[in-house]
């Protein structure tokens, strides 16, 4: 990722340099959702030991395992009624939005430094939850509108890649520092996301749509590296003009017909994304692998498995804008499948019913299957998923990218509650098979429905509609020379 992002920054083309600055400052809102979905396999285990016996009571309490599920799951829950709200709130503006929601979400982590029970740990969950909705829609949005075609999977990719390595920052910091201390890390992120969105500006296209032509002209100049945006700002302007004169008849037919199929494929997505087994691997990473395991150490194991998510992430950054989205997405779901298949292969063959005993020798089946699982995840759908959400919709009904995130945080709530009743009815080898049934599904869903949108305009993916359904485009494909995204 490195050497790619440097490559963007000392291209000749200049107006790349501030996009990329602006894609890493906003990533610091899914640098905290990481650290958020990471917290729990670690803090749980310090939440469960006992107080100290010459302790306060109103300071230190333990945790039943059942408390330790909910504080897991109602982050989740919190996001689902964040996500609708949260594409409301977009109409405020994109940048104002997410500097809205940064310090609550640095507060909420501050309820559970302090918290004296553990009902203050599940209000601050819940807030967690609905923070972290609201940055996960905004921030690609905000990024797929500023970033240049070329280069918009790559940087779209960067929020991915920066909810990974906050996922790992958990990790490890978690060996080292109890629950407080880790929340109290974890709260530094939004708080900086809060100060840094001063330095860049609103995007171009939701400042022409709100009538801000002056403002938008200082942020297409910034975004362009100070070169001449006339052109570029006179034809967005001419389009955006089209799109506000439309009649309501219009809109209402856009909406039964041009809305409903970008819906329908990025509610998909994450339904599949989510039910892939991914979610309850994270959030339980540790205890499944103690069930796989002889000698190796599942907390490494599970620290080795984030790196990894971080190192595919960014080989996925590169691969977006070269191979495309639609080849990533088949690949990642053909290998989640296979590797989820044959993960609950090992644990059905190993289990004590079948009289097969697994030593430290054959470790290296169980965790070759979770790394390719969990590097195809985060190689293709996990990614590209949200991506979707900012490429599909045209400008002013972007918001409705809400309720696919919506739809996302429901199904992470109901995939790691319900991972243990899995476990239980189908035994955990079952659980996986279930898993890997519903990953080749998604194969099928993504080869029949989902659209390649590599190196396209935002609005250029009209060409995929009947031309009586295509909405406004933002740009005209005639004029060449404009290639920023609105």
């Amino acid at each position: 990722m490195a050497s790619s992002t440097l490559s963007l920054i000392y291209s000749n083309r200049p107006q790349r340099l501030t996009q990329v600055v602006a894609t890493l400052i906003v990533a610091l809102g899914p640098l905290a959702t990481g650290m958020g979905k990471g917290y729990s396999s670690p803090a749980l285990a310090s939440m469960q030991l006992p107080a100290p016996a010459n302790s306060t009571q109103s300071y230190y309490f333990s945790i039943t395992a059942e408390q330790g599920s909910w504080i897991a799951s109602l982050s989740l829950l919190g996001a689902f009624f964040g996500g609708v709200p949260s594409g409301l709130a977009m109409r405020l503006g994109r940048k104002s939005v997410l500097a809205m929601v940064s310090l609550p979400f640095a507060l909420s982590w501050m309820l559970t430094v302090f918290a004296s029970s553990v009902y203050m740990v599940y209000a601050s969950s819940f807030v967690c939850g609905i923070c972290s909705a609201v940055v996960s829609l905004v921030t690609p949005v905000y990024i797929s509108e500023i970033a240049h075609p070329e280069i918009r999977g790559c940087l779209c990719s960067v929020a991915k890649l920066t909810a990974n390595v906050g996922m790992l920052m958990s990790f490890l910091l978690g060996v080292y520092l109890d629950w407080r201390q880790l929340a109290m890390v974890a709260s530094i992120a939004p708080a900086l996301l809060f100060l840094a969105l001063m330095l860049i500006p609103e995007t171009p296209s939701y400042l022409l749509y709100r009538g801000r032509e002056e403002d938008a002209a200082t942020s297409l100049t910034w975004l362009r590296g100070g070169l001449d945006v006339t052109r570029e700002l006179d034809t967005m302007k001419a389009n955006i003009e089209v799109m506000r004169n439309e009649s309501k008849v219009s809109c209402y037919r856009e909406w039964r017909r041009d809305l409903v199929k970008p819906v329908l494929i990025t509610c998909g997505l994450m339904v599949f994304q989510k039910f892939s087994g991914a979610n309850a691997f994270n959030f339980y990473a540790v205890p499944i692998l103690s069930e796989a395991f002889v000698g190796i150490n599942p907390y490494s194991a599970a620290v080795v498995v984030g790196l990894l998510q971080i190192l595919a992430g960014m080989v996925s950054s590169v691969l977006i804008d070269t191979v495309g989205r639609l080849p990533l997405l088949i690949v990642s779901n053909l290998l989640m499948s296979t590797a989820l298949a044959g993960f609950g292969t090992f644990l059905y063959v190993t289990g004590s019913d079948n009289g097969v005993v697994a030593g430290a020798r054959l470790d290296w089946i169980p965790l070759t299957c979770a790394l390719i699982f969990q590097v195809a995840f985060a190689l293709g759908i996990s990614p590209i998923a949200w991506i979707y959400i900012g490429e599909l919709f045209p400008l002013k009904h972007r918001g409705l990218g809400a309720i696919a995130n919506s739809v996302s945080y429901a199904c992470s709530f109901a995939s790691v509650k319900t991972f243990f009743d899995f476990q239980r009815l189908l035994g955990l080898y079952g659980a996986f098979w279930l898993y890997a049934g519903i990953s080749l599904i998604g194969l099928l869903f993504t080869v029949t429905l989902v659209p390649e949108t590599k190196g396209r305009g935002l609005q250029e993916m009209e060409q995929n509609y009947p031309t009586q359904e295509r909405y406004t485009p933002i740009y005209s494909e005639q004029e060449k020379e404009n290639k920023l995204i609105p």
